[in-house]
């Protein structure tokens, strides 16, 4: 009998996801801000923030918070 497989493969990225990737892509070029610029100001690193920029990595609403506050802008401006 085959196993089942632990860490199934990711659903594809909600619209919510990819508008809030979107969004924070677009605010960190607007400030002329590099990944690392960013990671050190938000507290997560560069390449986590990388993956959520991309719509990869499904982001809790805390990081969600530690990023807005990084770029200097609300969380709902972000959304």
């Amino acid at each position: 009998m085959p196993r089942l497989r632990k860490n199934p493969l990711p659903k594809e990225a909600s619209a919510s996801r990819l508008k809030f990737a979107e969004q924070l892509r677009a605010e960190r070029h607007r400030q002329k801000l590099t990944l690392e610029d960013l990671a050190e100001r938000s507290g997560l690193t560069w390449s986590y923030i990388s993956q959520v920029e991309r719509g990869i990595r499904n982001i809790s609403i805390d990081n969600q918070d530690a990023l807005a506050r990084g770029l200097g802008v609300t969380l709902k401006e972000l959304l």
